[in-house]
Parts: structure tokens; C-alpha cells; sequence
């Protein structure tokens, strides 16, 4: 079989592990070097670069309101109220082929939810509303 480009719109997320429902959308897996850059005194035009620190984007995680569902919520306010650290936790985005199998995944590693939004109200609006949950971590790998 030929290879060939794979749609986006087929996807898991796992949070430790667990199916933590559908998400609508899941943006920001990025991941950025920064560069060093080095000159001597006899170096006239052009300074050297070196690679510096890893820098790892926030990931957004968005999915529809489900009553009773305030896992998400709940993750995050576990660790700014009444303790003092963050529970961390690895965060897997795979993404699916046509047959439903796992073609490649993206792993969040000592993952912890820095923002959550709740959904936009409009009484002229048919749309589901939406929560959104934002995360940071300290490190990103992907695996086909």
C-alpha cells in the first residue's frame, strides 16, 4: 500500500491512559529550538549559532459541554486550590487512519492544566457549547 497524506480529523486524545471523550479540536503541538548566537572579536560578518534551550507550546484541548463531565475542570483546579502542586500527567494525541488504526502519536509528558474556558452563551445560537482546556508540559516525542 502507497503512502499517503493522512486526514486530520480523526484523532484520540488519552489523559494517563484514560479515553477522555471527543474533542472537536486540539491545536498548539509544537515544539521550537533557541539559538545561541556567539561571537568572538576577529569574527567580522557572521556570528556562530548554537542550539539552546527546547521551548514546547501550550496544546488546547476543545470539546463539547457534557452534564456531569467536569473532569477536565477539575483536573486543573486540583492543583491551584487546596495543594500545592500540579498534577502532572501525560497526554497522548493519536492520530487514525482510514481502518481506525493508530498511524502516528503525539505524547505530552508532566502535563498540567494552566487554563480552562467555559462555553459562550447566545440564545440566537444553535451551535453546542464548548469548553476549552489549556495545557503546558516539559516535553513532546512522537512515535508512528
Amino acid at each position: 500500500m502507497a503512502d499517503y497524506p493522512l486526514g486530520r480529523f480523526r484523532y484520540t486524545v488519552e489523559i494517563e491512559g484514560i479515553q477522555v471523550g471527543g474533542f472537536s479540536e486540539v491545536t498548539g503541538i509544537d515544539a521550537s529550538v533557541d539559538v545561541i548566537e556567539y561571537r568572538e572579536g576577529n569574527m567580522v560578518q557572521t556570528p556562530m549559532k548554537f542550539p539552546g534551550l527546547i521551548r514546547y507550546g501550550n496544546i488546547t484541548l476543545k470539546k463539547g459541554l457534557i452534564a456531569g463531565g467536569k473532569d477536565l475542570y477539575d483536573w486543573m483546579m486540583s492543583g491551584v486550590t487546596g495543594s500545592s502542586e500540579v498534577t502532572r500527567k501525560t497526554v497522548t494525541v493519536t492520530l487514525l487512519g482510514p481502518d481506525g488504526s493508530s498511524k502516528a502519536s503525539w505524547r505530552a509528558i508532566n502535563a498540567w492544566a494552566v487554563k480552562y474556558t467555559g462555553p459562550d452563551f447566545s440564545a440566537t445560537a444553535s451551535e453546542v457549547a464548548v469548553e476549552t482546556l489549556e495545557f503546558t508540559h516539559e516535553g513532546l516525542t512522537r512515535e508512528s
